[in-house]
């Protein structure tokens, strides 16, 4: 009888499970660790309220499942205090205190793998390391990851804002997955997209909580992930949870080229999970998590710079693509004091390398650099449009980069990729690579989001990954829908990296003429909030010369000084898709924006004592209800400023605190 109780009470220690708790520096946030059952889990809370449910971890790799019958033996906490300075950011310099868990799991006693938590008062984030593996045959050094049991366990009742994932191989020229679908608003969970999930960054509302889920970190040593609704989670505890799961590439991309999966040298530290929580939108709107985890991969070949530019293609098309046109426009940007043209698709038979030649150095007479688009090319779509076959291997791209430093070239835009698999991580990678040897900065377009890239690559610039400015050129519901789009951006995909959107046109009508095409539904003040609105360090504006002569002189005066990179950001009030106020400084001067997409104006008192003091003289850019803008300076002789914006309108303050 002794025996067998003594049998009894080993087996009920040996059941125990083992938690882990850590909580952010301030307090605020912490992290529950697990391995109840065997399954290796987290929850995080908020205030002591839990955002994020008991969540499965682990990966299934071809040496080993990793994803159950895993027991923590020990968690090293420090503390982790890094600062850096970057500025193609929303802030400028950043300071990121974090407390750092490294949990080791172990699997029927031997080494596993270990999950690293970074835990700070607005942000969680996790990655796991695996180990090489000793048999009898010897050292395994490599592994393929074929799956993450990464999950997001939601609370019942969270409504979503996601971007739906596109099928591969679908869309214009075969060219989707592209990360260009529209929004799902205040949607209730448990859907799955069209199918395929969702695209990062995703945004969720649980209570009277903002949780965003994203990734970061990943290069060409990894996929890129998106994030599955798992329908049957019956292990999940409430069953009435949602459970979101990160999701490998699908096996249609590259016209099915490449595995889903991810070969690893060993050890190998995965790209990190991010989660950015907080009990308003504030932290969702300023967080730098993406760039806080990770470190630059090389040193910059020289000192960039960033600022405005022109882009003939938004408003001309194809057909603006030719000598005398682009001159035109370097007129036009020399004249707005941009430091920069993009000179679009088909300029390599429409211009030619020769006359190319010629008109960049006329630009650099001009004080005027350009940038030029490229095909991403190799056999992953159908896309037709020029220059191809030159940034897909590395000998031609790196002639080609070289015919460009020698001939003056600021940067190059590289569209049409074909999804998330790890040759194409690693041809972003090698493109960014070998461009920085040559000097040149990177746009990417049709592309997959950037994870942390501002960081990691000194000449990345910026990415599309959203539906941007041409769609408002091809479709009047795109005009339509342009202040409702608006208004999420910055909430959800400029949250996590800088986008190439090629927006504030002053033009009526997207088209040469100013008089035919589609037709702007916003105001010119809209135009001008929106260059705040959106970041990127380098942004190609949606600007013609017409609008010299034919846009209002403060409208175009606003676009000659508007900055491109900024110190700060802050939110002030907003809701997905209805409205935003935020406000960004560059060195000492503030600008508020504000833009509205709703029927009903937005009404609102605005304190202004932590951007100005009384008596600061200020311009604000105000819309009446028919959208007729005006610019007045004025000293503020009170702190406290209403504010009414219509639907399609806005309003900016621009002044030094």
């Amino acid at each position: 009888m002794f025996l067998t109780c003594l049998f009894l009470v080993c087996g009920l220690a040996v059941a125990q499970a083992t938690e882990k708790r850590i909580d952010s520096p301030d307090g605020k946030v912490s992290v529950t660790i697990s391995d109840e059952g065997g399954t290796p889990t987290y929850q995080v809370s908020l205030h002591g309220t839990t955002l994020i449910q008991p969540s499965p971890l682990g990966l299934k790799t071809n040496i080993g499942d990793l994803t159950q019958k895993l027991t923590i033996k020990d968690c090293e906490v420090k503390t982790v205090d890094v600062d850096y300075d970057l500025n193609t950011i929303k802030q400028s310099h950043v300071n990121y205190t974090a407390t750092e868990a490294v949990c080791h799991f172990e699997q029927e006693g031997r080494q596993a793998l270990d999950v690293i938590f970074r835990v700070s008062s607005r942000d969680v984030a996790f990655r796991y390391k695996l180990y090489p593996k000793r048999g009898r045959g010897g050292e395994t050094l490599v592994a393929v990851v074929d799956s993450e049991a990464s999950g997001f366990v939601l609370p019942e009742g969270t409504t979503t804002f996601l971007c739906p994932q596109s099928k591969p191989m679908g869309g214009f020229a075969r060219t989707s997955p592209s990360y260009e679908t529209n929004y799902t608003l205040d949607d209730e969970a448990g859907k799955n997209g069209w199918g395929e999930g969702y695209t990062f960054p995703s945004l969720f509302h649980s209570g009277g909580s903002w949780l965003l889920i994203s990734e970061t970190g990943t290069d060409g040593n990894y996929v890129g992930c998106r994030l599955l609704y798992e329908k049957d989670a019956s292990h999940v505890t409430p069953p009435t949870s949602h459970l979101y799961k990160i999701g490998f590439p699908q096996p249609g991309e590259m016209n099915g080229q490449g595995t889903t999966t991810a070969a690893v040298s060993l050890p190998a530290l995965t790209p990190w999970r991010t989660i950015t929580v907080g009990t308003t939108l504030a932290p969702i709107v300023e967080t730098t998590i993406a760039n806080d985890l990770v470190q630059p991969k090389y040193k910059a070949s020289r000192a960039y710079t960033y600022g405005k530019g022109s882009w003939s293609w938004i408003i001309g098309m194809d057909a603006s693509c030719n000598f005398d046109e682009q001159k035109r426009y370097i007129d036009f940007s020399a004249a707005m004091g941009y430091r920069s043209l993009l000179v679009d698709a088909l300029w390599d038979t429409q211009i030619g390398y020769e006359k190319m030649a010629e008109l960049s150095r006329y630009a650099q007479s001009k004080g005027v650099g350009l940038f030029l688009w490229y095909n991403s090319n190799g056999s992953w779509n159908d896309a037709p449009q020029s220059p191809k076959g030159k940034m897909d291997k590395s000998a031609a791209r790196r002639k080609e980069m070289a015919w460009m430093q020698k001939n003056g070239i600021l940067g190059i835009k590289v569209d049409f990729f074909g999804g998330d698999k790890q040759p194409m991580m690693q041809l972003y990678e090698d493109i960014l690579t070998d461009a920085n040897e040559f000097g040149l900065q990177v746009i990417f377009h049709g592309c997959t989001l950037p994870r942390g890239w501002e960081r990691m690559y000194p000449n990345y610039v910026a990415s599309e990954a959203v539906l941007a400015s041409e769609n408002l050129h091809f479709g009047q519901g795109a005009c339509d829908a342009e202040a409702h789009n608006a208004c999420i951006h910055p909430f959800i995909r400029n949250t996590v990296g800088s986008m190439d959107f090629g927006g504030s046109t002053l033009n009526k009508h997207y088209n040469k003429d100013n008089q035919h095409g589609t037709t702007r539904r916003t105001s010119d003040v809209f135009a001008l909030a929106t260059a705040v609105l959106f970041q990127s360090s380098v942004q190609h504006f949606a600007l013609a010369p017409n609008n010299l002569d034919d846009a209002p002189a403060w409208a175009i005066d606003f676009m000659k000084q508007v900055p491109t990179t900024w110190d700060e950001v802050r939110f002030i009030d907003g809701y997905p898709g209805k409205f935003i106020i935020m406000a960004r400084r560059s060195g000492g001067k503030w600008y508020i924006a504000g833009i509205n997409a709703q029927e009903a104006p937005v009404k609102t008192r605005l304190d202004l004592a932590p951007f100005f003091a009384k008596g600061t003289a200020v311009t604000a850019y105000t819309d009446d209800p028919q959208l007729n803008g005006k610019s007045e300076d004025a000293k503020l002789k009170k702190l406290a400023y209403n504010v009414e914006i219509p639907q399609n309108g806005a309003f900016l303050i621009v002044g030094e605190k």
